[in-house]
């Protein structure tokens, strides 16, 4: 069936011109069909779906990172415990997070699956995937948007860009969860293209890939970009079992220095173009002071504070031939 007969269609007659096989469904697929059944239209039923996701897991993600916050016994792990959020500042962060979800995502969101059932892929259709086919492909999404990020991320630290654009998201040398999309609206359009990208190159390239598989991509990297903007690692944190993986104590340095590790979940572009020459020799300071007996607690410290210094003279030198400053304030 072509996609503009699709999108009149409704679902219903979709499933019997489909011939599907309803005996032969899981659970989960039953409740799936049901829900397209019931809201009859598959634009509605997918676009609502789709953004009720983004909204559950991000915020849902985002909670337990408030809860550490405000348990002193946490701070150990902290990566700059001498910076706690604020109840201010998570209401201010979390008042412009809403307004772009709604005012900017929200029409992203909703445009996205008609464009790539277009393109090939599968919203309504049952059964779903093998988890042999959505693993690779969810890799392969993570590999491309890791790659995206890391190239337009340099770019939004380029002046003008970074003093119309990526600088709001700078507002917190220490971020936290909810920080992960307090940005720009330009800025979530570039660097969304990263996230939604993927998927749709895919679907162009090869006709077979199902929405579940794009649900679990976005499940998974709404969770590492929360993650990576907590501002704590853990002794069972991601990276100290995946050397590669970026996780909070390679982000975090970035908010703080301002300038190094510009990727989002791996760390082997900026090994290779060496965007993280000022993490590895703080982590080599750090460790060589405590090699020669200095207290960890005082070195930290003294290295954070020149590190941040550092950082804000190097967002002063990227914001120097600026054209327009951001009208997307919060007040």
């Amino acid at each position: 069936m072509s996609s503009n007969a699709t999108l009149h269609a409704s679902a219903a007659a979709l499933y019997a011109q489909a011939g599907t096989e309803f005996s032969s469904l899981n659970w989960f697929e039953h409740l799936w069909v049901s829900w397209y059944l019931w809201l009859e239209n598959p634009v509605i039923a997918t676009g609502l779906m789709s953004f009720a996701l983004h909204e559950l897991v991000y915020f849902g993600r985002c909670v337990p990172w408030f809860i550490i916050d405000m348990m002193p016994y946490f701070r150990r792990w902290k990566l700059q415990p001498n910076k706690i959020p604020t109840k201010k500042e998570q209401w201010e962060c979390t008042r412009l997070v809403l307004l772009t979800h709604f005012t900017i995502e929200l029409p992203q969101i909703w445009a996205f699956h008609p464009l790539a059932e277009a393109l090939g892929m599968q919203t309504w259709q049952v059964p779903f995937p093998s988890w042999q086919k959505m693993v690779p492909q969810i890799a392969l999404f993570f590999v491309l948007e890791d790659a995206w990020h890391y190239v337009s991320h340099q770019a939004l630290h380029y002046g003008p860009l970074y003093r119309n654009i990526h600088k709001l998201h700078h507002r917190y040398s220490a971020p936290f969860g909810l920080a992960a999309e307090f940005a720009h609206p330009l800025e979530i359009l570039i660097l969304g293209t990263g996230t939604v990208g993927g998927p749709l190159l895919y679907c162009y390239l090869t006709h077979d890939l199902h929405i579940l598989t794009v649900y679990i991509w976005i499940f998974l990297r709404l969770h590492q970009a929360v993650d990576a903007h907590s501002g704590y690692d853990f002794p069972w944190s991601l990276h100290n079992f995946l050397p590669f993986w970026s996780g909070a104590e390679h982000h975090d340095f970035h908010h703080m220095a301002f300038t190094n590790n510009y990727s989002t979940s791996f760390r082997w572009l900026d090994f290779i173009f060496g965007t993280d020459d000022k993490y590895r020799a703080y982590k080599k300071r750090m460790a060589a002071g405590t090699a020669q007996g200095e207290n960890r607690a005082a070195l930290e410290r003294r290295l954070l504070e020149e590190t941040e210094r550092e950082g804000q003279l190097a967002e002063r030198a990227a914001e120097k031939g600026g054209l327009l400053s951001s009208k997307f304030k919060v007040t």
